[in-house]
């Protein structure tokens, strides 16, 4: 296997080496070269700004006569009316799937320029886009960014029925594709033809992401090992001792700087992390699946999850006073109604009895609430256990009972056992949960008599267990983890994936090779969570739209049992938004640094008057700019401004 230099470490802030990159415009907007830093200071936005106005004539000429701000959105609403029904003209010559695109890009628009969308936003795109018109504006650098103009750039386009989405394709401009012309067994093999160009095309990005199984990454990890036992002066039966890697938890940077490459500010970072307690560990395990030298980096997704960035750690002791209420995204504190459980809908409930894990993930959704690896007092106390137990029997529609925390898999065997007892006496509880990141930081911990125990309270027809754990990155399906699949699967449960979509696992086809590696050991894809919009792990998140663009443009290509997960966004307080529902969310502004405005609907919608949520996404150009500081082909992305 070819090794190849990453061209921006993930967990770092360092400069691509010493490529200077510029922003420049051309007619897919983005160029390979993007500025991977300040981009304002390095663009000119007149240029960006006659880019837009060449997008749409039209709304630039009414921009430039209206008198007001509402004199503009008047002549806005008047224009969108027009073009709502210009594309339902018998003479439009559009191609039908270029007419969605513009009725979609009205109905956008027409949310982005409602005043109750201004009012609760507290900011005016319509406002801004009017004094862009106007030449004389002063200090226009100071007010808008490049992503702001962007986004319009693209909504204009797109109003307009030239949003380019299919102007590589002669079908789109035949109207009708060759193999519908045609019949038989020419259609079929013309149809084919078509069929094979996207899986090509597919498999030349999948060949970019070696994972866990291949022969020459398993040589580099038996290497890893060795060294990692030398280091702890241990033998090769210990490695097959899940205690063992337990007690030799990594949770300061001294082995790491020993055992592999590191850059100077990864060290820092984990440094002043384990100096100002905030949680830090690895498995020795987990660590021999990162690569020993910094330009293979093929392993950037695993180093991201648990070497802590700089802003993360400098947030983080800013906020060691008020840690619990501010990290708090999803609202627990106002979703338990009882210590150690979470509830936000009718049939499920979350117990939490462990409050810590093998190792620590950077964007962990309970961070707040766990103080160290492997933490001596993380064992809930048999009381809070017990009235936790008994709130159950008083909500007896509780059916499916979630045991996470913390991992629930690090406690003592004897200890989850009597925790399971408790649970499946419940009478009116069908199925049990068991949340854990074991199989893939810690594969050991599943051996035949942990398993056993497991399956122990699996009773077909009337009880089901069911393993839900969460594989990041296909780089981490190794032949271990596959064995502690295949081990649990084989005693009749199931074991389901959780992915967290961060710009670790997001680029073009990324998320599908994971798909394919879990299904081939046993691992059924079942939720893909849009990273949550934490202050502390910014640099992790990635657009909504990119999410949506994942899924139509590559998981589609995929047989429907591949591409058996959900992709979902996590309403604060309230629960799970279904992405792929259009009607369950829409964009509301666009903010001048070109973050979108989401409104996000609650699961209740139809059937409770829940109010909805308000979300301010991650910029599409920021997370574009680190793509190409990355070395990704921006025009592999150039539709993401189309998914709303």
């Amino acid at each position: 296997m070819e090794k190849k230099t990453s061209p921006r470490k993930s967990g770092t802030t360092e400069k691509p080496g010493k490529k200077v990159l510029h922003t420049r415009i051309i007619d897919d907007v983005f160029t390979d070269a993007v500025d991977a830093v300040k981009p304002r200071f390095h663009v000119n936005i007149d240029a960006y700004v006659e880019r837009l106005w060449e997008a749409s004539p039209k709304i630039y000429e009414i921009l430039k006569a209206s008198q007001n701000l509402e004199d503009a959105r008047l002549k806005m609403y008047e224009y969108l009316e027009k073009a709502e029904r210009r594309i339902f003209d018998v003479d439009n010559d559009l191609h039908i799937l270029e007419k969605s695109t513009v009725r979609e890009a009205i109905r956008v628009m027409k949310s982005i320029i409602g005043p109750v969308n201004e009012y609760r936003t507290d900011f005016s795109a319509l406002e801004l886009l009017l004094k862009l018109s106007d030449s004389k504006e002063p200090d226009l650098q100071e007010q808008v960014s490049p992503g702001f103009i962007l986004e319009f750039i693209n909504l204009f386009r797109g109003l307009e029925g030239r949003s380019n989405i299919y102007f590589e394709s002669k079908q789109a401009k035949k109207g009708i594709p060759d193999f519908l012309q045609m019949s038989g067994r020419a259609a079929s093999e013309a149809r084919t033809n078509i069929l094979n160009e996207l899986s090509s095309n597919m498999h030349k990005y999948l060949r970019k992401y070696p994972g866990g199984l291949e022969e020459d990454v398993i040589t580099w990890r038996k290497a890893n090992k060795k060294r990692i036992l030398k280091y702890f002066k241990a033998e090769e039966k210990d490695w097959d001792d899940y205690q063992w890697h337990l007690k030799n938890v990594i949770k300061d940077a001294a082995p790491l700087i020993e055992l592999i490459e590191l850059t100077e500010e990864q060290k820092e970072a984990i440094t002043r992390a384990t100096k100002n307690k905030i949680p830090f560990g690895i498995t020795p395990y987990y660590l021999s699946l990162m690569d020993s030298k910094l330009n293979i980096g093929y392993d950037h997704a695993i180093r991201a999850q648990v070497i802590p960035p700089p802003d993360y750690v400098d947030t983080l002791i800013e906020s060691k006073e008020n840690r619990g209420i501010q990290f708090d995204f999803m609202g627990e504190h106002d979703t338990s109604p009882i210590d150690l459980m979470t509830r936000r809908y009718p049939g499920i409930a979350i117990l939490k009895p462990y409050n810590t894990c093998a190792q620590i993930c950077v964007y962990c959704q309970r961070n707040w609430e766990i103080d160290e690896v492997l933490d001596p007092k993380a064992m809930a106390r048999k009381e809070e256990i017990k009235r936790a137990l008994q709130w159950m029997d008083e909500n007896p529609a509780v059916g499916d009972v979630l045991i996470t925390g913390g991992d629930p898999c690090v406690m003592n065997t004897q200890t989850l056992k009597g925790i399971l007892e408790l649970v499946s006496a419940k009478k009116h509880v069908y199925r049990i949960r068991i949340g854990s990141r074991t199989p893939v930081v810690l594969p050991q911990r599943w051996n035949q008599e942990f398993v056993d125990m497991i399956a122990s309270f699996q009773i077909p027809g009337k009880r089901q267990i069911s393993i839900i754990t969460h594989f990041e990155h296909n780089y981490e399906v190794t032949p271990e983890a596959m064995q502690a699949v295949q081990r649990i699967r084989k005693a009749g449960m199931m074991v389901y994936n959780q992915e967290v979509f961060t710009v670790e696992n997001s680029r073009r086809f990324e998320t599908v090779k994971l798909r394919l590696d879990l299904k081939s050991i046993g691992v059924d894809p079942y939720y893909t969570f849009n990273m949550k919009g934490k202050e502390e792990t910014k640099r992790y998140m990635v657009p909504i739209a990119r999410i949506l663009q994942e899924r139509k443009e590559e998981a589609r290509l995929l047989p429907g049992l591949d591409r058996t997960d959900e992709p979902v966004f996590n309403v604060p307080k309230l629960g799970k938004n279904q992405l792929m529902a259009w009607q369950d969310h829409r964009l509301v502004m666009v903010l001048p640094n070109g973050a979108r405005v989401y409104e996000f609907h609650p699961w209740e919608k139809n059937i409770q008057p829940v109010p909805p949520y308000n979300y301010i996404d991650v910029p599409i150009y920021d997370y574009l700019e680190e793509l190409a500081a990355r070395g990704e082909n921006i025009r592999d992305y150039r539709n993401i401004w189309f998914y709303y």
